[in-house]
């Protein structure tokens, strides 16, 4: 090798690194970002499928761009706390939400929230969705979903239906079953996961849906059985799970979602770089196995994708909790 190649070629990392602060966008003039650890608002404790996934992604775009991602985890009840954090933080792409359809949801599930979160903030990507699905308990007499509904209808009032928490994804998932199904259901709310596990594996309830991602050892250990999957296509972590749809309740179709956003007001060329570092993390096939494992499908927006989404959903649930007749904080 020439003598000179082995200073010639650390010069030209040094430029490669250097590269991740001076973005050429689309004609606009070089943005100069990131330049320093960029903080990200996590509303949820640390440890939950929400947390990993965030951690994981955050990861993959931290070595994209040149600097790392630094969590912060404030849950609150809503997701509050971490949301008017971001909300009034320096638009500069410096400090970031990881947003959930728990923002769709609160919109309704509270009378005054201290911020709009379709105006609040600045989409960039969505990470991925979460399939929720419904399970029994191994051995139970019901083999399918279409089991549980007929038993159901048999029996108006009689099924109990497990969930966490009142107004929580999982419980307004089971309430859109009810609805969507035709179904007269008992709504069992627990304070969290293992409560609906421990009761479901003692046969306390005998449905209990939840989303996947703590459900999955459970199944594969042949304690439980899931019977469907909520979204209108299959995980592909459990391939030979039908989808709620292919059991014969049309129209039902649900997951939760994880995605990333800034204060309103981050001008559009960070923005852009945001959402290609996602964009570049995601289509890493070991970052993609990882989240494949918690029973997320992955899957990037562009701002505008997400934004619809993110308005819909609020639609969507509004919905949703007024058909619950759930009273608002």
């Amino acid at each position: 090798m020439h003598p000179i190649a082995p200073a010639f070629l650390r010069r030209r990392e040094l430029l490669a690194c250097a590269g991740a602060a001076l973005l050429p966008l689309s004609g606009r003039a070089q943005v100069h970002f990131p330049d320093k650890p960029i903080q990200l608002l996590v509303p949820f404790g640390p440890g939950g499928v929400a947390d990993i996934t965030a951690r994981t992604v955050a990861e993959v775009m931290g070595k994209r761009l040149g600097q790392p991602f630094v969590i912060d985890n404030r849950p609150s009840a809503g997701s509050i706390v971490a949301s008017q954090a971001v909300a009034t933080a320096k638009p500069d792409g410096h400090t970031l939400l990881l947003m959930s359809n728990a923002h769709a949801v609160s919109v309704a599930l509270f009378n005054k929230l201290p911020y709009d979160p379709v105006k609040a903030f600045a989409p960039i990507s969505t990470f991925g969705y979460f399939d929720l699905g419904f399970f029994v308990q191994a051995g139970s007499r019901f083999t399918s979903l279409k089991d549980v509904i007929t038993h159901a209808k048999a029996h108006p009032g009689k099924l109990n239906v497990g969930t966490i928490a009142v107004g929580s994804t999982q419980h307004l998932a089971a309430k859109l079953f009810e609805t969507v199904a035709g179904l007269d259901l008992l709504v069992v709310p627990y304070k969290a996961s293992p409560a609906v596990l421990t009761a479901l594996r003692a046969g306390e309830i005998d449905l209990a849906v939840e989303i996947l991602a703590p459900m999955l050892p459970q199944v594969q250990a042949g304690a439980v059985q899931a019977l469907a999957v909520s979204s209108d296509r299959r995980n592909p972590a459990l391939p030979a799970v039908p989808t709620a749809i292919e059991t014969g309740v049309a129209g039902y179709n649900v997951a939760s979602w994880n995605a990333l956003a800034a204060p309103a007001g981050t001008p559009a060329a960070v923005i852009e770089v945001l959402n290609k570092a996602v964009r570049e993390a995601l289509d890493t096939p070991a970052l993609r196995e990882k989240l494949v494992k918690l029973g997320m499908r992955p899957a990037a927006s562009s701002p505008a994708e997400y934004g619809q989404l993110l308005s819909s959903e609020i639609r969507r649930w509004g919905e949703v909790i007024r058909a619950a007749k759930i009273e608002p904080e």
